[in-house]
């Protein structure tokens, strides 16, 4: 998609986290959680991408540095989204087509969301499209405010919520897709906060509105793709599900995997169809193995390391090659 660009916002701090290390280097099944958003750009068929660093760029970038057309902006100032965006004035300088803005703490991120918010753009020809979730508890995420007819109204800051605004399920997950030649206009109109200071991306939607234009919202994913990463325990909580995800696929390519539950296999890892994983394995990520292995039980498989086709490795059963 020549046409579209993508903008990953990595520039917050790690405050819950506890931690002196970049957010957006903490890993989940063995690739920093930025990593994600930028593969499902790439298999989104993205060429274009921008990322937004701030806290520990350096670090960021260096970890980074093999990535091709990857653009680094840098917010020295974390003075809210818009503002990251507005940061990115001069890399988008002439371009036409959509921008895609995503969230590099998101890593359960699909590529078939930000191929149907670019499709949605398109057909409504709208400056702005986002994508909405239907959460069980929605504290702490903006909520979708919808006019009598379903459209939407604006979308409102936890924080900034009343009461009734609060018991509204339908949240902002943070995935937007803009029109490039229309989207540093409608941000510089936007005002600061009057309580933080900051700029809000999703004041876009009140200015679009109070203009007499629509902002499609139609594209609604799931809670588990709503889910970013602010602490130790989002980190436990999305891990486990990248891993059910990493295992799912290997089981459709003809992977046996005993006991799923006692299995860990990080991201990039590739199996041969007839291999089976036997519990209490690991495998690190970006491991190769070939067809008609019988990996573990208590087995350990490095990052990176290739076994070979029809081998076994299974610590003490004295037969085939142990890695």
């Amino acid at each position: 998609m020549g046409d579209v660009a993508a903008i990953i916002l990595a520039a917050g701090k790690s405050t819950r986290m506890r931690s002196g290390m970049a957010k957006v280097l903490h890993e989940v099944c063995g690739l920093p959680m930025l990593g994600f958003a930028l593969s499902a750009c790439r298999v989104a068929g993205l060429d274009r991408l921008i990322v937004v660093v701030g806290h520990h760029k350096d670090e960021v970038i260096r970890r980074f540095a093999t990535e091709q057309n990857v653009t680094w902006v840098e917010q020295s100032e974390q003075k809210g989204t818009a503002h990251a965006l507005l940061c990115c004035r001069e890399a988008l300088a002439g371009f036409e087509g959509s921008v895609l803005v995503l969230a590099g703490d998101m890593p359960l991120v699909r590529r078939e969301v930000l191929m149907e918010l670019v499709d949605a753009r398109k057909q409504s020809g709208a400056a702005m499209t986002l994508a909405t979730s239907v959460l069980e508890n929605p504290a702490g995420y903006g909520r979708i405010v919808r006019d009598r007819g379903g459209d939407l109204e604006s979308v409102v800051e936890d924080r900034n919520c009343t009461p009734q605004q609060r018991e509204i399920r339908e949240v902002n997950p943070s995935y937007y897709c803009f029109d490039a030649q229309r989207l540093f206009p409608l941000l510089d109109r936007i005002e600061p906060d009057p309580v933080k200071g900051e700029y809000y991306l999703t004041d876009v939607v009140g200015i679009l509105c109070r203009d007499g234009r629509k902002v499609s919202a139609k594209i609604r994913v799931s809670p588990e793709e709503a889910m970013g990463i602010n602490s130790r325990g989002d980190l436990a909580t999305v891990g486990r599900i990248m891993q059910d995800r990493i295992q799912h696929d290997l089981l459709e390519e003809g992977v046996t995997i005993v006991d799923p539950g006692k299995t860990w296999i990080e991201a990039g890892v590739t199996v041969g169809p007839d291999t089976t994983i036997h519990p209490f394995t690991f495998v690190g990520a970006g491991a190769t193995i070939g067809a008609g292995c019988q990996i573990g039980p208590f087995a350990r498989i490095g990052k990176d390391e290739t076994v070979a086709e029809g081998t076994i490795v299974a610590p003490g059963l004295g037969s085939g090659k142990e890695v």
